[in-house]
């Protein structure tokens, strides 16, 4: 991936987040939020198709992650909060108007900020967003925190996180499995959102059912559904190509 066109680190709040922005806005401007044990590094394979393609990439590690600063805990109502730090993020880079792609945590961030400021939001992709608490959820989490613990998810991990790596994932997962259920539900949120929504999830995500993907879709104004036969959870990763031309396309179809 090449250099980005800047960096830098900003205040929010009493903590500072590390974004980066790639390209210029040619055609627009994308924000891409990463998920839950994710960083900026985690859409390496994304933004050089993006920028080809003529748009602005902002990115950045949330509060916790990567190079921002380190995070105490999670909060029952962490989501939202970093919806709204992003949003404040916006602000301080004077970046009025945004497309959004989110995965896992961030799909549901992307969620939020689209019915927080539906103005701002242009478009928006949500990949393996979670709308309400499955059963499944909790199986996917006793899975990553096995997977964490030895090569090569513990390696990535450190490269993404450094030496915080190991405490970030044990707050992160105990906070989703010691939450309330009830606490994540944000059904009756969806029609509120009125941009152009791609909602992606793999037909074997070991997090969600396919019908969590379906009410997404089905739930915000204007949906359109992509369920990917033989993927998971992570399909920038699974797919990088296919993900990155499916997404493109959408983005050009819904180009105002």
């Amino acid at each position: 991936m090449k250099q980005p066109f800047s960096a830098g680190t900003t205040p929010v709040e009493d903590h500072a987040l590390y974004w980066e922005r790639h390209g210029s806005p040619r055609v627009g401007t994308l924000t891409l939020l990463h998920h839950g044990l994710g960083s900026v590094r985690s859409w390496r394979r994304q933004i050089p198709a993006l920028v080809a393609a003529g748009w602005e990439v902002l990115v950045y590690d949330r509060w916790g992650y990567g190079r921002s600063d380190p995070r105490p805990d999670f909060s029952q109502r962490f989501l939202l909060d970093d919806a709204s730090e992003a949003i404040h993020l916006l602000d301080l880079l004077d970046i009025d108007h945004t497309a959004l792609i989110g995965h896992s945590d961030g799909g549901t961030i992307a969620l939020l900020m689209a019915t927080m400021q539906p103005q701002r939001i242009t478009r928006m992709v949500v990949v393996a967003a979670h709308i309400y608490y499955e059963e499944k959820m909790r199986d996917g989490l006793l899975s990553i925190a096995e997977q964490t613990r030895q090569p090569p998810l513990s390696i990535a991990l450190q490269r993404e996180h450094g030496e915080r790596a190991e405490a970030l994932v044990e707050l992160w997962i105990n906070h989703w499995l010691n939450s309330d259920p009830s606490r994540l539900d944000m059904s009756d949120r969806l029609e509120q959102i009125a941009c152009p929504t791609l909602v992606i999830q793999g037909e074997l995500d070991e997090h969600a059912t396919p019908d969590h993907a379906r009410d997404i879709a089905e739930g915000v104004q204007r949906g359109e559904l992509w369920l990917i036969p033989e993927t998971g959870h992570m399909p920038p990763h699974e797919i990088p190509d296919k993900f990155n031309q499916r997404v493109l396309d959408f983005l050009t179809q819904q180009r105002v």
